[in-house]
């Protein structure tokens, strides 16, 4: 297969649509409220790096088409794996870590529609930021279905809601829906379902215009050391960042955009 083949294949499991600086990614699988595959997986991950790469995409937004964000694991690929042995599952494993969300360097946004259920609200949990419709339910399956909390949800939920909630989110697997959702922090804003998706570009659209792609992405990544480290050495750690900081050409830019009343005209997020 060809490079553009392989760029092409899956193309309609996930959509890509511009909105300036946005990128917009629409799971693509409605009649089956989005349920994950490998390959919708592949797909996504595949967007997520051309969106890294590319200069002109400041911000990704990701919500799902039709009534749901994402329903889980579509149970055709979990009966697969459940009549595989442990070797055969090891091998089965997805080429890139499904984590993979959580190392964007730019700002991810999950504009949750509808059911957003087991790893779909693992993938919501991925992201940065999270705005829901007041319908949408939220829930984590795991033991209902004899699982265990997966993919790192058991280090992240607790970190967004605390321990008790995300044990009774996590043990109960109870569906909770928008307004209890951001009562206990699990999602940042609650949006009529037609304005949804406009208010989360039009957030992301102010991170692109307003601020530096450099400091953004170097905000995400101390705010994830933070978590696994004492105040002394997140201290220690941005002082060092501070000095890298002030002799970057955004530091300059964006005092003379303010002293100038004009938006700032930062550089794109250098390739690694």
């Amino acid at each position: 297969m060809s490079t553009s083949q392989e760029d092409n294949a899956g193309a309609d499991l996930v959509l890509a649509e511009r909105h300036g600086a946005v990128l917009l990614l629409t799971l693509n699988r409605p009649d089956r409220l989005n349920a994950w595959t490998f390959a919708l997986e592949e797909r996504y991950f595949q967007l997520l790096d051309q969106a890294e790469a590319d200069p002109e995409v400041r911000a990704v937004v990701v919500t799902g088409a039709g009534r749901g964000f994402c329903a889980g694991a579509d149970l055709s690929d979990l009966q697969m794996v459940s009549s595989l042995d442990k070797t055969d599952v090891e091998l089965a494993a997805p080429a890139r870590p499904r984590e993979r969300p959580l190392s964007m360097r730019k700002p991810l946004i999950a504009a949750i529609n509808g059911a957003a259920v087991g790893l779909g609200l693992i993938e919501a949990l991925y992201c940065d930021l999270r705005f829901s419709t007041p319908d949408a339910k939220l829930g984590t399956a795991f033991a209902q279905r004899g699982l265990i909390a997966e993919y790192g949800i058991a280090w992240l939920l607790p970190r967004m809601v605390g321990q008790s909630r995300a044990l009774d989110l996590l043990l109960s697997g109870r569906l909770i829906q928008g307004q209890e959702a951001l009562a206990m922090g699990l999602v940042n804003r609650v949006v009529e379902p037609e304005e949804l998706v406009k208010a989360a570009i039009a957030y992301a659209a102010d991170l692109a215009a307003l601020s530096s792609p450099n400091s953004m992405s170097l905000i995400k990544d101390q705010v994830f050391r933070a978590m696994d480290s004492d105040l002394p050495s997140a201290i220690a750690h941005a002082e060092g960042l501070m000095i890298e900081s002030f002799v970057h050409p955004d530091a300059a830019e964006g005092v003379m955009g303010f002293l100038e009343r004009r938006p700032p005209n930062f550089q794109p997020l250098a390739l690694t």
